[in-house]
């Protein structure tokens, strides 16, 4: 009987998968923190032989290289990557043993260009095929993170890929991405947690459209994506060595006020609701409880020295895994307990948070002569496109940092879909003394309070 265990990394909207048949295993797509396979594996009782690569990841830093020194397993990657570490180069039609399983390797251009997919046959029997960034849950992986030169030929090819797969595998086939599950590799998002070739031939458009309209359909939905992603490349195709993943030093309330004066980042893990009710001036709010290292690693300036504040050395360990999946490998310093601990006696700052309701309210009485404020639309272009408040300046989270000079003077509303992208905002503003309301509440209260416009009304 063959296991497939899939390992979340919901940060990162990936997943890791570790297969076995009771004695042997193999992993495929693992990330930087590995230690989370090796111990799966040793619950399981099995022993890692071979480490697969679907493909030099865009969108965190692998373990795969640190994994199979570790184990002495085989690394399996394209023979045409160039990488700077030895592997057992593989190519489409290769066959790899694996206890009892074997594995065929499909070369599935679209993602990138040397991207490959592994199908699974065990006992005669295709159970499964490992699609990385190629065949998702309802969708596929986007394909311009090459850069526009080789977006056409890879969207091409993705479509060509997921036909490929389709036509070449059983519809009971089981389809385990690496990305889709938040992932910003992922062309479109899907809800979709399992699915078969069978399932994937009647929902996928990729599948059910012809090329063309997957190729329009697909092209007109890409929207930016983390600016991280340009580093992880380089990363893997140099070799990831194991992380670090030891406690860094702790910071007196002497040293986190030298740190911001000098331009470090500064970063309060707790929640956006206990943020801006007190923190620490001048530090900035990326909460455990969102897609932390995703937008944490999409604003800093890289390179950029970061300092962790949590409750517990519990939330910083949890912090710091996550950023070595994209490449952050060790924290300047960290501190826990709570604002009054971090600020050593200065007075704390904070700033309002508000509804949809009330900034119904505020706009009412601004028409009627009252303050006049700035609303500021963090969301996504695609998300504006869609509906937006009147009069409201749009400016997408990732780009704020470097648009700070188009925001005009005076109280800043700042709204997202949800609250965690306009808390993120609300922060870094207050931080450079702007006087800040964050709105943390749904964007659905906005439309059915009639603060929207609709998409094909003009601004």
């Amino acid at each position: 009987m063959i296991t497939v265990l899939p390992i979340e990394t919901p940060g990162l909207g990936d997943r890791t998968y570790l297969a076995h048949d009771g004695s042997t295993a193999l992993v495929v797509d693992p990330q930087r923190d590995y230690d989370r396979v090796t111990a799966l594996a040793e619950a399981a009782g099995v022993r890692i032989t071979h480490v697969f690569e679907t493909h030099i990841h865009n969108d965190y830093v692998t373990g795969g290289l640190a994994l199979a020194r570790e184990t002495g397993a085989q690394y399996l990657v394209n023979a045409d990557d160039e990488v700077s570490y030895e592997r057992t180069g593989v190519r489409d039609g290769d066959v790899v043993e694996v206890g009892a399983m074997r594995v065929r390797v499909i070369h599935t251009p679209g993602h990138t260009h040397t991207h490959l997919s592994f199908a699974l046959e065990a006992g005669g029997e295709q159970i499964a095929v490992f699609t990385g960034g190629s065949l998702l849950y309802g969708s596929t992986g986007r394909p311009d993170l090459l850069g526009p030169d080789h977006t056409d030929t890879l969207v091409r090819a993705q479509w060509r890929s997921a036909h490929r797969l389709a036509k070449e595998l059983p519809d009971s086939t089981a389809v385990y991405p690496t990305h889709g599950f938040g992932s910003f590799c992922s062309a479109t998002q899907s809800a979709g947690l399992s699915s078969t070739i069978g399932e994937e031939k009647k929902t996928n458009s990729a599948l059910t459209a012809d090329e063309e309209a997957y190729v329009e359909q697909l092209l007109a939905g890409l929207d930016a994506y983390p600016a991280y992603y340009a580093h992880m490349g380089p990363a893997n195709s140099r070799g990831p060595g194991k992380p670090d993943l030891s406690a860094p030093s702790v910071a007196d309330p002497a040293e986190l006020r030298r740190r911001i004066e000098a331009g470090e980042w500064v970063v309060d893990l707790r929640d956006r609701t206990a943020f801006a009710a007190g923190h620490l001036a001048g530090s900035l709010n990326f909460g455990l409880d969102g897609q932390f290292v995703t937008y944490l690693g999409w604003l800093i300036p890289w390179g950029t020295p970061v300092t962790l504040l949590g409750e517990t050395a519990e939330d910083v360990a949890e912090a710091q895994r996550e950023m070595v999946r994209i490449g952050i490998d060790r924290p300047a310093a960290m501190a826990t307990g709570g604002p009054g601990d971090w600020a050593g006696g200065e007075p704390l700052a904070a700033y309002e948070r508000a509804t949809f309701d009330d900034l119904k309210t505020a706009l009412d009485k601004s028409s009627d002569g009252g303050e006049e404020f700035v609303v500021l639309d963090v969301r996504r272009n695609q998300e504006r496109d869609e509906a937006h408040i009147p009069g409201s300046v749009h400016i997408p989270v990732h780009e704020v940092p470097d648009r700070l000079g188009e925001i005009p003077a005076g109280r800043v509303w700042v709204h997202c879909a949800g609250g965690y992208r306009a808390g993120v905002v609300a922060a870094l503003l207050d931080a450079r003394g702007r006087d800040v309301v964050a709105i943390d509440d749904s964007f659905d209260n906005a439309r059915e309070l009639g603060l929207c416009r609709p998409a094909d009304e003009t601004p």
